[in-house]
């Protein structure tokens, strides 16, 4: 399948070290959640009805570049995907969040799991990256993204959402060889599933290690670290390694490999670049319940950040995903202040 060439290819630039006449700029979780026009979406059809429609995953995903005009789309869908083509099913309930009626409780059920064929088992993925490429028309590069293995675990064996997701730390502190086989199952997947989306067309990869913070550095380095760096080791494309909270491990971050980093806000732009210095790009990281603050503010605050981070090296994100309720002005007021940063 032929694509329409890429006219800003800012993102992949900065990901690679180039110089760039100014950072390049999305936020997490920007496809839909926000938008009005999603919230219509959301009322006809089911949460997994939108993962699984090529068209609703194009025009959710897009949605952010014409409204708020962020330099790079990633594509709608959910990490748990993954656990779903492992054979455990997901209930999206509207809002509670996930629920997954059979959980890994043993041995016995990890190594029961078998690695699916994921041009089979997310096909759909596939097909909305493509629709999506087409549909994009080279506007902006397209990011795919995957769950890391430790957050998958912690769904997996928690079956919902959770604070501290006591359940799975409990499973891998219990059982650790449990824990060890259903790691490296899910590293396994996700790497097939990352070449397969890399093949459909992402551009470029995130992945994504939402609940790295709940774990002492020690567990980090057992529970967490190997997977990811396994799966950065087999990336293509320009990518990013997202562990939230792992402030405490981004010389090992960077010992993956990857390209970029992100971080959360609890880090200054300070700290960051004295860890990882300028051979690696940082993404981060405004406080996304900043978006709430007056335009003006948010204006001076995001100038502000790119001035600590440095304009080369860097992409200006949030911290997290956006949320929900902020106001689309408010976003495109921030998206606007990187494109005017000078």
């Amino acid at each position: 399948m032929e694509f329409p060439k890429l006219k800003n290819d800012l993102l992949l630039r900065a990901l690679k070290g180039e110089i760039v006449e100014r950072p390049p700029v999305w936020m997490m979780r920007q496809a839909g959640r926000f938008l009005p026009d999603y919230m219509v979406l959301r009322e006809k059809y089911t949460f997994f009805e939108r993962c699984e429609t090529p068209h609703l995953v194009s025009e959710i995903t897009t949605m952010p570049i014409w409204q708020v005009g962020t330099d790079a789309a990633i594509l709608f869908c959910d990490i748990l995907v993954v656990p779903m083509a492992l054979g455990y099913h997901v209930d999206m309930v509207p809002g509670v969040g996930p629920r997954l009626p059979r959980t890994v409780k043993t041995l016995a059920d990890a190594e029961a799991i078998v690695v699916p064929d994921v041009e089979i088992a997310l096909g759909y993925v596939m097909e909305g990256i493509k629709q999506t490429r087409m549909d994009l028309k080279g506007e902006v590069p397209l990011i795919g993204f995957a769950g890391a293995p430790w957050t998958l675990l912690c769904y997996m064996v928690q079956g919902k959402g959770s604070k501290d997701f006591s359940e799975a730390k409990r499973f891998c502190f219990e059982q650790p060889e449990a824990a060890r086989v259903l790691l490296q199952k899910i590293t396994d997947t996700t790497i097939a599933y990352m070449k397969a989306q890399i093949k459909a067309g992402a551009q470029a990869f995130q992945l994504f290690d939402s609940w790295a913070g709940l774990l002492s550095p020690d567990d980090f380095m057992e529970f967490s670290y190997p997977y990811l760096k396994q799966i950065v080791a087999e990336c293509t494309v320009p990518n990013i390694l997202f562990a939230k909270g792992s402030w405490y491990a981004l010389e090992e971050l960077k010992a993956t490999g990857a390209n970029g980093i992100g971080i959360d806000w609890a880090v200054t732009p300070e700290m960051a670049r004295k860890v990882l210095g300028h051979d690696v790009t940082i993404q981060g990281n405004f406080d996304p319940s900043r978006l709430y603050a007056p335009i003006p503010k948010i204006e001076q605050w995001t100038k502000e950040m790119i001035d600590r981070f440095g304009k080369d090296r860097y992409i200006v994100n949030l911290g997290h995903g956006i949320l929900p309720d902020v106001p689309v002005d408010h976003a495109r007021a921030f998206i606007n202040a990187v494109k005017n940063y000078s």
